[in-house]
């Protein structure tokens, strides 16, 4: 019988299936090899793992047989945080190893990539292929001045190219940065200004939802305004001819060169990520070439459960953390499958249909998409063939119950659902899949191994059962070794441990649960706090768009100077909808019946849209200062947002309430 603390799983894995999992064979491994708990399952190999921080890393480089050019004299030299060292000594080469099933004459011919765009039909780039094409590119970065540390840059879509750029980037020692072709140049320019490439790849343009997108002028934009490029690199995505003084991508990657992998330090630089920026120009975030190999050997390894045998497909940009997480999938020797297009072209189970096609085994995609297809009645295992899908991964939101029950009743039964959470930050997850644990609705289903999360109170103190601030207690591999433009530090130490000095905190409300599980209430910055009761918007969210005439919604707590607080509820309605009485009744019995009393919106006001971030993220923090007077260009970064327009509107009702 299920006792009152382990509530029945939605989902839970048979013994086949924990018997066949990676993370099982390491667990036994590291106990004979390293003195691991063989028995306990995954919670006690996670206590292991932050227990014995040091061990526990040394343990995940043998296991994945990482090729040290030169050995390393400590695994872990330094604990703090921020500036622990890791692997002192070593040198190696991230590129390498994400080309390694390559050198296998039995797999010389099996798809490393499968490329889909808007026509749904895979076209494979061999193993072989990619090698090939990086070692020539590679030369000729070389030939070009590349030196290790120099930035390399794309404006580019989720196209085999841009891979095929990353890995030839970090073969030569090189600094991969990029961003999607639907930012606009202010955007892009508030990103690379930063970082100063010296090599920039581009397209003339991409296509979305049926359309051509022409980008030559947002191309010559960049070309002058980044004066540090040497060379500039044209992909004719649309068929144009490349134009005056920029290089052919087809010359570049002619050659049948052997690639030469330069070997660095562990702590590298490997690429530059960006947060959001919707305050102030984007952090421009720095992780390292040894850090990223190791934390992504981790978790898709071991948590995703990644092999030689899978095919790995995630929706994502460029512009985006997950694309960099997926290429990543290459150092387990999987298949990686990059689709370019609209995520719901030409209906909304656009990406059922690339599963199907691709063979997917692991696919992921964003909470929003699934609700999006709940909401259109998709039928995902009905329509498509996703026999070979083992696991739907979601993140970029918490994943609503709702959502958990409509994968499990449309997709399999016997689905693994892994809601994941994570951040640019760290390029990779705290808390999420874990092949060998039970799937309950609405929560991740473990902190992640290596990793120390705890919810944590104001006063520091660690909580179960009760919402609290995410913190990391011990450093991760794949932290930023630093940010760009930061020569004190100062901006790093303010981002994660102004709060907690020592211990990294990531700006989000989490409980932990008496069995292990994780649940994410949303952003604590944007955090609801009403009489003392404080509740995530993703909460709010997730009851308000059960109702089909609400498309998306954006909820707002603002502290008044009187001492009170106004919470407006803003909904973008379907279509069709209208605001009426009864709607806005519904709304409130919605929230005060599965919610609060407390947290039922103070007024419901219809918007023509909901403003996103470039990533897609519902910007909460830049409406509040709005609504708090803030003006418009000191509350956004205006290259940050989707649609700078939408904005407007919230510094408009500012003006109103402030002379009501």
């Amino acid at each position: 019988m299920t006792s009152a603390t382990q509530p029945e799983p939605l989902w839970a894995p048979g013994p086949e299936r924990i018997a066949a999992a990676r993370i099982t064979a390491f667990q036994a491994w590291a106990a004979t090899r390293f003195g691991a708990p063989a028995d306990g399952g995954y919670p006690a190999l996670h206590r292991w793992s932050v227990d014995e921080l040091d061990i526990f890393w040394q343990a995940v480089a043998e296991w994945f047989d990482v090729r040290f050019t030169t050995p390393y004299e400590s695994v872990l030299a330094d604990r703090s945080m921020p500036g622990a060292q890791w692997f002192t000594g070593a040198t190696l080469n991230y590129a390498e190893h994400a080309l390694r099933a390559a050198e296998d004459p039995a797999r010389a011919d099996d798809p490393a990539l499968l490329y889909v765009d808007e026509t749904h039909e895979p076209v494979p780039v061999t193993w072989a292929e990619l090698r090939r094409r990086v070692g020539s590119l590679a030369a000729e970065l070389r030939a070009l001045g590349v030196r290790p540390g120099d930035r390399v840059s794309g404006y580019l879509p989720n196209i085999p190219e841009a891979a095929v750029a990353l890995l030839a980037t970090a073969a030569v020692g090189g600094v991969w940065t990029s961003c999607a072709p639907d930012f606009g140049a202010r955007s892009v320019l508030d990103r690379f200004q930063q970082v100063e490439p010296v090599v920039l790849f581009t397209v003339d343009g991409y296509r979305y939802g049926g359309k051509e997108h022409d980008r030559r002028e947002a191309v010559a934009e960049l070309r002058a305004e980044l004066p540090s490029l040497r060379a500039v690199v044209h992909i004719p995505l649309l068929g144009t001819p490349a134009p005056e003084g920029a290089l052919e991508w087809s010359a570049l990657t002619a050659a049948d060169t052997e690639p030469v992998f330069e070997a660095v330090p562990f702590d590298h630089p490997l690429w530059v990520l960006y947060s959001s920026g919707t305050t102030g120009l984007p952090k421009a975030i720095v992780q390292s070439q040894g850090g990223i190999l190791l934390e992504h050997l981790k978790q898709l390894g071991l948590h995703c459960d990644l092999g030689p045998e899978d095919r790995f497909f995630w929706y994502t940009s460029t512009g985006w953390m997950m694309w960099n997480f997926l290429v990543s999938g290459l150092l387990t020797g999987t298949t990686v499958v990059l689709y370019d297009g609209s995520p719901g072209y030409p209906d909304t189970g656009a990406q059922w249909r690339i599963a199907e096609r691709t063979r997917a085994t692991l696919y992921g995609t964003s909470a929003a998409y699934v609700m999006a297809c709940r909401k259109a009645e998709v039928h995902p295992s009905r329509d498509f063939d996703l026999s070979a899908v083992k696991c739907v991964a979601t993140t970029g939101s918490p994943l609503p119950p709702d959502g958990f029950r409509w994968l499990h009743d449309e997709v399999a039964e016997d689905l693994w659902i892994a809601s994941v959470s994570g951040g640019t930050d760290v390029c990779s997850c705290f808390a999420g899949a874990v092949p060998t644990l039970p799937v309950h609705i609405g929560e991740l289903q473990a902190a992640c191994l290596g990793t120390d999360l705890q919810s944590w109170d104001p006063s520091g103190k660690p909580a179960v059962g009760e919402v609290g601030e995410l913190v990391v207690t011990n450093p991760m591999p794949s932290m930023p070794i630093h940010f760009w433009n930061d020569p004190d530090g100062s901006r790093y130490r303010d981002s994660y441990f102004e709060m907690f000095p020592g211990v990294w905190r990531h700006g989000d409300w989490i409980t932990i649960t008496d069995h292990g599980s994780v649940i994410i209430h949303g952003r604590s910055d944007s955090t609801l706090n009403r009489q003392g009761v404080r509740m995530g918007s993703a909460d709010i969210y997730e009851a308000v768009e059960r109702l089909p005439e609400i498309k998306e919604s954006l909820v707002i707590g603002l502290e008044e100077p009187n001492g009170g607080y106004w919470m407006p509820l803003f909904v973008h309605l379907a279509p069709g909808a209208a605001l009426d009485d009864d709607l806005r009744a519904r709304i409130k019995a919605t929230i005060r019946e599965e919610l609060s009393p407390r947290h039922v919106p103070d007024e419901i006001i219809e918007v023509p849209a909901i403003p996103h971030t470039l990533t897609g993220k519902r910007i909460e923090v830049p409406v509040k200062r709005l609504l708090q007077g803030t003006p418009l260009a000191k509350a956004v970064n205006p290259g940050s947002v989707d649609n700078i327009d939408l904005l407007g509107f919230y510094e408009d009702l500012a003006r109103t309430r402030g002379r009501d």
